[in-house]
């Protein structure tokens, strides 16, 4: 037992786990800032509960066999598909967000492409474990491709362009890590830049007004503009030290909409200013460099495919929710991991986490 304990405690990654508790941490206080002038304090108790929720999940996964997960990839995919065409014939938010994305279940409501990012990294993760030898070959590349589409083109029909090019991003990623040839990738933007004007014409109305608004800043900033001219202005007003928590003149007088969710980081650069965003980098930093860590020192293609999966979701939404705040990309409905409101959300990284620490448990034969 002893022996057990000092095995555990030698290779739990506490660095990677304390660092999520310290954003998650950072997040509560955060959306605390932001919420404080909605008089909402549900959101609080909810952000709280999923916190602590999330960090006993972590420890529970941790100490399970990542490899149980591999076995029963076709179920989670399955499931997951389910959940997503489930999602256009029963799902809500269109109204509200211009997309049909949540599903409600006994009055509890939630984000069924945010359980299928797990889902969608396991499976592709095991698939390409199962053909690594030969995913060089143009019809088991195929059938991988394939394979992922499914989850991408039911997420990307809700429409709910921002979450799919998500996964696009990290499906990719993990090839790159599988040994997939440079020259695919070649191919793959080249189709890309020809199926620009179909794409194109295939966004809804508000979609390609957040794109104008990115290409021109001053394009309309009294309405499809106006979230990413209040961000910018935010974040530049904070300045080196910001206005102080509960101080920030666009947070607290209800210039930021979604300022708890998807323009948090607006809050943050307002109100905590250079500092605060660079230690939020830093917390960021160390965890990515943690999880890549892990994915290198594990000689088990499955295991550290899904953590490099883990890494590179992780990344492009903390990419894509910084640059949009700071009119570095378009605005997209990508909110900001372990600090953003939202149960889900959270629940969804933090399970991420607790697989990527068991992946790097195991990475030696620990077992338990």
């Amino acid at each position: 037992m002893i022996d057990l304990k000092k095995k555990f405690s030698k290779r739990f990654d506490f660095v990677l786990f304390t660092t999520v508790a310290l954003l998650c941490l950072y997040g509560i206080i955060m959306v605390m800032s932001a919420t404080a002038s909605l008089n909402r304090p549900r959101l609080i108790k909810v952000q709280i509960i999923a916190t602590i929720l999330g960090l006993i999940t972590i420890i529970i996964l941790s100490l399970v066999d990542y490899k149980i997960l591999g076995n029963f990839y076709i179920p989670i995919y399955i499931f997951c598909n389910l959940l997503l065409l489930a999602v256009l014939i029963f799902g809500t938010g269109d109204k509200d967000w211009g997309a049909r994305s949540w599903l409600s279940i006994g009055g509890f409501a939630f984000q069924p492409a945010e359980l299928a990012k797990i889902a969608v990294i396991i499976s592709v993760a095991k698939m390409i474990d199962k053909n690594k030898k030969t995913i060089n070959q143009p019809f088991v590349l195929l059938k991988v491709l394939l394979f992922a589409g499914v989850p991408i083109g039911l997420i990307a029909i809700q429409p709910d362009f921002g979450t799919a090019v998500v996964f696009v991003f990290f499906v990719f990623v993990m090839l790159f890590a599988a040994g997939l040839k440079l020259r695919y990738f070649g191919y793959a933007i080249i189709i890309g830049i020809i199926s620009l004007p179909i794409l194109w014409f295939s966004f809804d109305g508000y979609q390609r007004k957040r794109i104008l608004n990115f290409l021109d800043p001053e394009h309309d900033t009294s309405d499809s503009g106006y979230q990413a001219m209040q961000a910018k202005i935010a974040v530049g007003s904070g300045k080196l030290h910001g206005r102080g928590l509960f101080k920030g003149v666009q947070t607290q007088f209800g210039y930021i909409p979604e300022k708890h969710t998807d323009l948090i980081f607006a809050v943050i650069g307002e109100e905590l200013g250079l500092i605060g965003g660079l230690i939020l980098f830093a917390l960021y930093f160390l965890m990515l460099y943690r999880l890549i860590k892990i994915a290198k020192e594990t000689k088990d293609t499955f295991g550290s495919l899904m953590v490099v999966g883990i890494a590179a979701m992780l990344g492009i939404h903390i990419w894509e929710n910084i640059g949009m705040t700071i009119g570095l990309m378009p605005i997209t409905g990508i909110p900001l991991p372990f600090i953003s409101y939202g149960g889900t959300f959270l629940l969804v990284n933090m399970i991420c986490i607790g697989i990527a620490l068991s992946v790097g448990m195991k990475k030696e034969g620990l077992k338990f």
